[in-house]
Parts: structure tokens; sequence; C-alpha cells
């Protein structure tokens, strides 16, 4: 039986090829996965170690041992009792031969210069031999050198043509070793290996997937369409990974049309999926519940519901793949300050996922330092804080079902929008420890005050556009400053082509809205007294309208500048009224005037008891 060219990895293809020139090898890198080898009842995954085992074997070696640090050495094809013979070492069947790497050296020296049989050893876990061994390595480590030299093909057992018996190292990293070993050793070809490639993935996927369920029922244009996607969906993962995606699959009753839901779960490390159980009656009324919380912005809200509703249906990216594991959506949020951008992402929060438990908000003003992308992701390895992993991270692996909101993402450095490119390319980031977090199920929300103000030549600011233009004046302004500040101001093109058309721009708050502003901060303050104390509070209507002159004379700053003046000209002396005439439970005040006596405002009442 020969090893089928068409399943043989390139580092195992290398092997073969030098097996006549080359006495040791060293392979490092992806080294724990499982690879794909065509045995006499099919293909099967194999761990490392089988595969060479399997590899060497339909390639003439007849005995094949492995030395562990802890464990020693064990024949893992021939017998035992042939180490006697080449070594003078007597082995039980099956048993390790527990030695120091001193002796193992010796052994190992004595296997590789035997010409009897064809022999190899497989060093495993050799990364780990200088923790257990200590000052003896400078002798193994000497030993090996000098065989790698002093080694000779030879013609044994019933192989065809010369070759030498083999050292094969298995290492976590290339420099795992001195340096020294493998510099200018024609002896010696060091091999990544990489993670499986295309070709790989294809073998394995293909192999595995007639076990899942309905993988027989589709037809071949189906069944070749949904093995593609799960081929491209996989890039990146080991082929060990993949393995468990099927058995997954299997174990959760996935049936092959719907594979990605499996690799969704394995991604994510959850079954349950919040999106699926959305109540689409309440999105259907996306808009009137969205309007509720944010006052005066018709447009935004309706174009925000729009890709709610496309993100519920998962057809976010559905006109580039079949099935992608971008952001469910992207919201870019760009207007002046205080009108409703981050009540927006709130209220989208607690639409999708019934509170705001799934929001998760990160000022970019704190992110403005060369080094601030290591806040969100983690620091590399051998830098402090590099086993707290990232904020960002940290957050989406914790709850990959959220809304993230990046507020003020013109104060970022630079360098984070190479995590926000990737985000909204790939869908994932890698943290500092190496970890990969999906941002797959998540809602991607920017909020940025670009285009509110032009920055003068002497750093005075200047007011771009003002409550005075009509919306469309606005929105024009607005959008043209977003594009000129990616396009032109930082170089960037390629953000807002990830961003597309899902910019939307909010107006200034207008007088009608303003109303219902104030009076839903109004109402929200009685009803917390009402509940908290029993105390009911009434406005006359002169009142009510003196109230609304006070708080929205100046719409500039939003709902926010709204919320400070009733702060300042209604909750303040509300609270000292409460204080000083000491009203009790089931008492109803009636405020009938709001006067300004010197710097306070006060309020005129009327207590009545119920």
């Amino acid at each position: 039986m020969n090893q089928n060219d068409r399943i043989t990895p390139k580092w195992a293809g290398e092997i073969v090829r030098f097996m006549s020139v080359k006495s040791q090898y060293m392979l490092w890198g992806n080294v724990y996965d499982v690879y794909p080898f065509e045995a006499s009842h099919g293909i099967i995954t194999l761990r490392i170690t089988n595969y060479l085992d399997s590899l060497l074997s339909v390639n003439g070696y007849n005995q094949i041992f492995i030395y562990e640090p802890l464990c020693g050495l064990t024949p893992i094809k021939g017998e035992g009792s042939v180490l006697k013979d080449i070594a003078g070492e007597q082995m039980n069947e099956g048993v390790p031969l527990p030695c120091t790497v001193v002796r193992g050296g010796d052994i190992i020296q004595k296997i590789i210069e035997n010409n009897r049989v064809s022999s190899a050893v497989i060093l495993n876990f050799a990364s780990r031999l200088p923790d257990i061994s200590g000052k003896d390595m400078e002798e193994f480590y000497y030993t090996m050198f000098r065989l790698s030299h002093q080694a000779v093909p030879v013609m044994a057992g019933e192989s065809e043509y010369p070759k030498f018996n083999l050292l094969i190292w298995i290492l976590d990293k290339e420099n795992d070793i001195p340096a020294w070993y493998t510099l200018d050793n024609h002896k010696i070809r060091v091999l990544a290996v990489p993670k499986p490639d295309y070709r790989i993935r294809k073998i394995v996927i293909e192999n595995l997937s007639q076990r899942i369920e309905g993988y027989g029922e589709m037809d071949e244009k189906e069944r070749k369409e949904a093995l593609s996607l799960f081929i491209d969906q996989t890039g990146g993962l080991l082929a060990s990974e993949i393995v468990s995606i099927v058995s997954l699959a299997r174990r959760q009753g996935v049936i092959f049309p719907d594979i990605g839901e499996a690799l969704r779960m394995y991604k994510l490390g959850i079954i349950e999926n919040p999106w699926s159980r959305i109540d689409t009656d309440k999105i259907e009324k996306a808009e009137e519940v969205l309007q509720r919380r944010v006052k005066g912005q018709g447009e935004a809200v309706s174009k925000a519901s729009d890709i709610i509703k496309r993100a519920v249906f998962n057809l976010s990216g559905a006109q580039y793949a079949g099935y992608s594991q971008r952001p469910k959506g992207v919201l870019f949020l760009a207007g002046p300050t205080g009108v409703g951008k981050t009540e927006l992402a709130k209220a989208v929060t607690e639409l999708i996922f019934g509170s705001e438990t799934g929001y998760k908000r990160f000022d970019m003003s704190e992110f403005a330092r060369e080094h601030a992308d290591q806040r969100l992701v983690g620091s590399p390895p051998g830098y402090v804080g590099y086993d707290t992993g990232g904020e960002l991270t940290n957050a989406v692996k914790e709850n990959p079902f959220s809304v993230i909101l990046f507020d003020e993402i013109e104060k970022a450095n630079p360098r984070i929008l190479d995590i926000f490119l990737q985000i909204l390319d790939d869908g994932r980031l890698t943290s500092g420890r190496g970890e990969t977090v999906y941002f797959s199920e998540t809602l991607i929300v920017f909020t940025s005050n670009l285009g509110v103000y032009d920055t003068k030549g002497e750093g005075q600011k200047r007011s771009r556009v003002t409550p005075l233009m009509p919306y469309s004046e606005v929105k024009e302004k607005i959008g043209d400053a977003v594009e000129e500040y990616f396009k032109t101001n930082i170089v960037r093109p390629e953000i807002l082509n990830r961003i597309g058309e899902n910019i939307i721009v909010f107006d200034f708050i207008r007088r009608e809205a303003a109303k219902e502003i104030l009076d839903r901060m109004v109402g929200m303050v009685l009803d917390r007294v009402r509940k908290n104390y029993g105390i009911s509070i009434e406005l006359t209507m002169e009142s009510e309208k003196r109230l609304e002159r006070i708080c929205c004379s100046n719409l500039e700053m939003g709902g926010r500048g709204i919320g400070n003046k009733l702060e300042v000209t209604f909750i303040n002396p509300l609270s000292r009224a409460l204080f000083d005439s000491r009203i009790e439970s089931g008492e109803t005040i009636i405020i009938k005037d709001i006067e300004e006596r010197g710097s306070l405002w006060s309020l005129v009442t009327e207590r009545r008891s119920s």
C-alpha cells in the first residue's frame, strides 16, 4: 500500500522524498493536530505520532520507537525484543523503557546506527526535554548532533534503496532547540507543519461529512455547495476542530444542510442562540418601539429598524457568501451631541435581547494613545497584563450575543482602526493570549460627532451645522465630513467601504421633539417620586408651559441640554421642597409655577392630602 499523494501534507511528502539524504527531521508548528491518512479501509485521521508510524511503515521502516520526556522509550511498531538485539536493552512487550535523556541518547544512537532493521525514533514533546532534564540536555544535544553527521544510509530489511534510519523531533516552535544545532547542518531538514490548507480541509470534510444526518438526502449540486461552504468557513481551524464540529453536529442533531449552525455552536461555545428566539412580532414593530425612546429622529430610527430586521433574518452579508461570520449588523451613527445616538444603541439592545445587559460601551477617547489597542485585545506574551486578556475580546467571549458600542470613534488612535477592519471583514479577533473571539453574533455600533464642528488653523472650533439648517442640509454636510475623514484625513477608505451604506445621520433636536423629550423626562422623575415615596406630583398647564420655555429655549446641546436644564430648574427645587416641607406619603403636590430667585430656581407649590 502506498500513501496517496493526493492527501499527503507537504511536510510529510518532504520526509518521504529525502529519506535517502537526510538523517534527522525537525517538525514544528501545528504538531498537535490530526492528519488524514489513506488506510486500507478508507481515509482516517491520525495524531502526529500515529501518522508518522503509518507513513514510515508504508515506506519500509520495520521498527519505530517513540521517546517522551517522562515515559521513556516505547516501540510503536515492531517487537520490543528487537531492541535487545540492536541496543542491548531488554523491553517488556508494550511497556515503556524508563530512561534519562543521557541513557536515552545512548540507546537512540545504537538504534540509528544499526544496519539490520530499518528503524526510526520519534522524539515527541521535544520542546519539553530541557524542562525535565536540565544540564543533561547539553550532552544529549551533542550526542544527537554528532549522530546527524555520522549516520549513513543503509540497505536494511526489504528496502529497495539505501536510506537513513531516522530521528524525528517534534517541537512546538522552531527555536525550541539551540540555533547551532541546525545552522548549516545539511543532514537535518527543518519542516514547518502548518494549519490545514484548503486541500487538506476538503479531504477531511468530504470524508467526515458522510456521517452527518441529511448528507445522503441532498442532491449532488446542493451537497457540493454545502461542502464548499463548510470548507470555506473552517479556514484557520485545525483538522481536529473539524472533527469536533462533525461530532457536535451529530450529537446535537444538526443536519448537513444546516452545518453552519454547528460551526456557530463550536466557535462560540454556546448551544442556545438568542437571535433565533427573538419575537418577530416585536421586531415587526421595531420602528414604533424605538421611537418611544428616541425622539425626533424618524429617518434614523427607520433606517436602524431595517438593519435590525436584516440582522434578525441573518441576511447581513448574504449578497457575498452563503454563510457569513461577519457581525449581524453595523450602524454608524453620526450627528450632534445629545440627539439620541447612544440612546438608540441602548434601545436596540433592549429590543433585541429584552434588556440592556447585552450592551457594552467603549469610550474611544480612552483609546487615543499609541498602544491603546492592547487594552482591547490584550498585551502580547511577555508584557504586563498578558494573562488578563483584552477588554473587548473578554467582553465578547463572555457574551457573544451583544451590541458593542464604540463611542466617538474619531477620537481613537488610528491603529485601533485595524481592529475595526478585522471585525467588520472577518468577524473575529485574536486576543493577546492567542484565543480567537468571534463577532458573528454581535451588532456593532459606532457613534461620531464628525462634521458638527470645523477646526480653524489656531485650533478654535466653529459650528459646521446648526439647528437653523434643514435636516437635508445637516445630513449632507455631516455625510460629506464622515467621507472626508476616512478618505482624506486618515486615508483609510477601506473602513468606510466596510461600513457601507449603514451611516445614519441624526438631526438636531427640533422644537416638537424637544417637548416630547421633556415630557418623558418629567414623567420619569414624577414616577420615581411616586413609586419610592408615595407622593403624587401634578403640574398645572401654566407651570408646564413655563418649564418648556425654560428647558427648550436652546437646543444646540440636544436632549442632554434639556436634561441638564431640567435638573437645575425643576429637579433641584423639587428635592428642596420635599425636604423642607416634610411631605408625607399619600400627599399630593401641585406645582403652580417655577420662579427664578437670584441664582436659584424655586417651585410655587400647593399641598393636598388624599
